[in-house]
């Protein structure tokens, strides 16, 4: 229980003394030093904080990782951890200060807090202060010591010493025996400070008194609780042998280098005996050496020679002190130190640390950062100074920094679409003989930045399609490619707004917006629209976006989807119309003429005529190419007074489209002649209106009752025929029946213009045509009668 308070007590008292040394360290590096030193006490557990970087820094919270602060150690090994956010230091893991430091004090670990935009290195210190966990331990747990009976009193025997693992304080600090009469001990030090105990001899000896002795001997530490070691001396008192082995130097100084082959003799020391036989005889040993020592070095006991029988590494340890023990026969030594030099040479190649890397890189980027690292070499002298350098070919450059860093930066901005990735050879030489090098590879990226607007493969684009297609029917595609990258090359494709506002285009067609096919919404009339043009916009989705412009003309070609239409005879469901032909008119006479026009164009809208049907054949014939219906020869008593005509109307389109129509020729001997419709006619027209029958019967009433009348007027009529052809007009003796002029101009497939005088009987009970009688258009006149 004492033993875990005195402990818990000397723990508070090094806490104390640490926080003592942190504020004395923190307030010499506040005074300007760029240099910051702080300590912590070994065996300290993980986790704890060694301070607050962010305030020693001056820095805001959070700035650090702005900032990107990191912890830069020499070596691999990572002691410390930082929290970017509080800006507090704390331990990754317990330091043990013997295995960093070994006999070294103070114990400093050295790192860096690297701080970058801008770049920043500050030098830190880390005293790890020793606490007393080692107690003094002898190579030796029992020591035989034979002394000559003769030894005079005065005489110091040195003894073996115990080593402790601790610093300062904490380490030996003195040696005690067991009280006796003839012996006490002395504690002496070494030039490298370790202490070692000698054994001096108070009184004479007397074997025959007491021929041995047993003692103990006792090592101390300064620690608070004190730690010790003891071991066993026995000292066995002999006769006399008056000379002991005596060394040719009391001290060996020699240099080796570091890459010396094993078996390789390393000095040899030498002693001699001015006895004789057996007491003069003197082999050699190693006294007390320790464990690494007889690891390193191999004594021959007969010649002296120090051989090497362990590769050695300036590195670990560039010093050794061995001490030697020539003994004779009689069991009388003599002692010597050899102090081993190593020399240190190049056998350590560079070694570089990468501490950041900034991959990838956007592209026309100004001067930027590319890596951050730090070079070292375990050498020494011009075994340990280094050159940087990369290949001149690169866009890059090596800038040196602080504390050996180095910055790798761009030299030019780099353009992702002319090379999208480094591959970086940092090469590190050091100025020994021979020099070694060492390579470093860094691949750096560069991301893609917006620069690049969608390219159409054609600036203007025409597509074809044939009317009445089905819905949805793809028609074409545009085609748009982007230089960049990723999101910034993802091509969209949209519609612009039309320049017509009257063009209905969102109902005509779409786009896809991935791949740019154009597709008819609906389907196309050729004659409602002939063509039609509008703009397409392709769009990357980079930030901002950018574009470009195309022109899409759609020409929509004609189908054969128009029947011919007949303009005249009429088709409108009325009475049929009749022609009358005087039978004293002459071969080739114009009947009538067939007006059509088809909605289609091109050869689609060629029309012909044939006649199809005819009450007797012969009679009358067709133009084919412009629907004129004429006679065929001469008419005679014998032909029918009715005729009824079929004339079909065709197009040129494939397949071709037709119409018919069916015209009523009255055969009459002259104009004068009533002119009744036909029973056929008569009937359809009752039967198609009640209300035209009611009419008909009426007229027949009236006409019964005025037949008189109507039989003066038509010989009134007869009489002023010739009156009424040259006035243009019809007349009779109740009063004048106007004309009316049809014009039938060249509209459709039509060659030329025709106009009609059409006059109508009083006495017609469905005011039919009575006549035609053409009109002069360009020249020629027809004779009607």
């Amino acid at each position: 229980m004492a033993e875990s308070t005195m402990e818990a007590r000397g723990e508070r008292f090094l806490r104390q003394r640490q926080v003592l040394f942190l504020f004395v360290f923190l307030g010499g590096s506040l005074a300007g030093s760029e240099s910051r030193r702080y300590s912590v006490v070994e065996e300290t557990e993980r986790g704890f904080l060694i301070a607050n970087i962010a305030n020693d820094l001056g820095l805001g919270e959070g700035e650090l990782a702005v900032r990107g602060a990191q912890v830069v150690s020499k070596g691999n090994k990572q002691h410390f951890q930082l929290n970017h956010q509080t800006g507090d230091l704390h331990l990754r893991e317990k330091l043990d200060r013997e295995e960093l430091c070994g006999p070294t004090e103070p114990c400093i670990l050295h790192f860096q807090i690297l701080l970058q935009n801008p770049l920043q290195v500050i030098t830190n210190e880390l005293h790890v202060i020793d606490v007393n966990d080692h107690s003094p331990v002898f190579f030796e747990n029992e020591m035989q010591l034979k002394l000559l009976e003769n030894t005079p009193p005065g005489t110091m025997i040195p003894l073996g010493n115990a080593e402790d693992l601790d610093v300062g304080r904490n380490s030996l600090q003195n040696y005690t025996i067991t009280p006796n009469s003839h012996f006490h001990v002395l504690t002496r030090s070494r030039r490298d400070g370790r202490k070692y105990p000698q054994l001096v001899l108070d009184k004479s000896l007397d074997r025959e008194e007491q021929p041995e002795f047993i003692l103990t001997l006792t090592a101390l530490d300064g620690g608070s609780p004190h730690r010790s070691g003891i071991a066993k001396i026995h000292i066995l008192v002999l006769d006399i042998n008056d000379n002991a082995p005596e060394f040719t130097q009391t001290l060996y100084e020699v240099q080796i280098l570091e890459n010396s082959p094993l078996n390789s003799v390393v000095v040899t020391v030498s002693a001699t005996d001015l006895d004789t036989g057996n007491f003069g005889t003197v082999s050699y040993a190693f006294f007390h050496a320790s464990e690494e020592i007889r690891k390193t070095f191999q004594l021959n006991p007969i010649t002296g020679d120090i051989q090497l029988v362990k590769y050695l590494n300036f590195e670990e340890m560039n010093t050794y002190e061995l001490d030697i023990e020539a003994k004779d026969g009689g069991g009388l030594s003599g002692k010597t130190t050899v102090i081993v030099q190593v020399v240190d040479v190049n056998d350590n190649p560079p070694e570089l640390t990468l501490s950041s890397i900034t991959s990838p890189i956007p592209e026309n980027s100004p001067e930027t950062v590319v890596a951050v690292f730090s070079v070292s070499d375990l050498d020494s002298g011009e075994n340990g100074r280094i050159m940087c350098s990369i290949e001149d070919s690169l866009p890059f450059i090596l800038k040196p920094s602080v504390e050996n860093f180095y910055t790798l930066l761009t030299n030019t901005p780099l353009d992702r679409e002319t090379k999208s990735e480094y591959n970086i050879t940092i090469t590190v030489t050091d100025l020994g003989t021979p020099r070694l090098k060492t390579q470093h590879n860094i691949t750096v990226t560069v991301s893609d930045v917006n620069d690049n607007a969608p390219a159409f493969s054609q600036t203007t684009y025409t597509l074809r399609v044939r009317e009445n297609n089905s819905p949805a029917l793809h028609i074409g595609s545009v085609s748009a490619t982007d230089r960049d990258s990723g999101a910034n090359a993802q091509v969209t494709y949209s519609l612009l707004p039309p320049a017509d506002p009257q063009l209905p285009l969102a109902s005509l067609v779409s786009i896809n917006a991935d791949n740019g096919q154009l597709f008819a919404l609906r389907s196309l009339d050729y004659e409602a629209l002939r063509a039609f043009e509008f703009g397409v916009r392709a769009a990357d989705r980079g930030s901002p976006a950018l574009s470009s412009q195309a022109r899409v003309r759609v020409l929509v070609l004609d189908d054969n989807d128009n029947a011919p239409f007949v303009l005249y005879p009429p088709q409108n469901g009325s009475a049929p119309c009749t022609e009358l032909v005087p039978r004293a008119a002459e071969a080739g006479y114009l009947v009538t003429k067939v007006v059509a026009v088809d909605g289609d164009s091109g050869q689609n809208a060629w029309l012909s005529y044939q006649l199809l049907k005819a009450t007797e054949p012969g009679l009358f014939g067709v133009w084919a190419h412009n629907g004129e219906v004429r006679t065929a020869r001469l008419l005679s008593e014998r032909d029918a007074v009715k005729h009824r005509l079929v004339v079909l109307v065709r197009d040129n389109g494939e397949p071709p489209r037709s119409a018919s129509v069916t015209l009523h020729v009255l055969l009459v001997d002259g104009f004068s002649q009533p002119y009744l419709p036909l029973p056929e006619v008569a009937a359809a027209e009752a039967r198609a209106d009640p209300l035209t029958v009611y009419l008909v019967v009426a007229l027949a009433s009236v006409s019964s009752l005025f037949l008189f009348s109507v039989l003066v007027f038509v010989a009134v009529r007869l009489c002023r025929r010739s009156r009424a052809a040259s006035a243009g007009r019809c007349s009779g003796p109740e009063g004048h029946f106007p004309g009316h002029l049809v014009d039938v101009s060249g509209a459709g497939t039509l060659s030329q213009s025709y106009q009609y005088e059409v006059c109508l009987t009083g006495d017609s009970g469905t005011n039919e045509f009575k006549f035609l009688k053409p009109i002069m258009t360009n020249g020629l006149v027809q004779d009607t009668e």
